[in-house]
């Protein structure tokens, strides 16, 4: 490809007879030169242009790339957490009502102890009363004996 200094630095074989007037040959190379550098130069921007769109693309393939990676990352890890958690809690629930259990059971022994003491309080007192009554009755057997008398 040619550049603007190509263009510049030619020079043409001058002929004497029939040939280009050379002031006008020189000013529309000039002018040729001017306008092919500014197209240069633009083309040489536009292909770093695109070179950069081609690597800020390469780039952004790469972060969506890695946001894909990250969000089945952040999915798997969601549901380990998720399944740790309800595992964690079914055992939670499972010692719970094994303790509710034991409390359950233990309570009802004890109330049946409890009843057994107070069944035999009762019958203990229901002897008592009985004896007393009939020590009572003896004494008043007495005391009416002491009056006959």
């Amino acid at each position: 490809m040619l550049t603007p200094l190509d263009i510049e630095n030619k020079k043409f074989q001058k002929q004497m007879m029939n040939g280009y007037n050379v002031d006008e040959v020189d000013d529309f190379l000039d002018e040729i030169t001017i306008d092919y550098e500014k197209m240069y130069k633009e083309n040489t921007e536009l292909r770093a242009e695109i070179e950069r769109s081609r690597s800020d693309i390469d780039k952004y393939k790469n972060i969506e790339q890695t946001l894909q990676n990250t969000l089945v990352m952040a999915q798997k890890t969601a549901d380990d957490i998720k399944s740790n958690a309800q595992e964690e809690a079914d055992n939670i629930l499972k010692n719970a009502r094994a303790k509710m259990q034991d409390s359950v059971d233990e309570l009802t022994k004890d109330l049946e102890m409890r009843k057994r003491e107070y069944a035999e309080t009762k019958k203990q007192f229901d002897i008592y009363r009985a004896k007393m009554e009939a020590l009572l009755i003896s004494q008043l057997e007495l005391i009416k004996d002491m009056k006959e008398e």
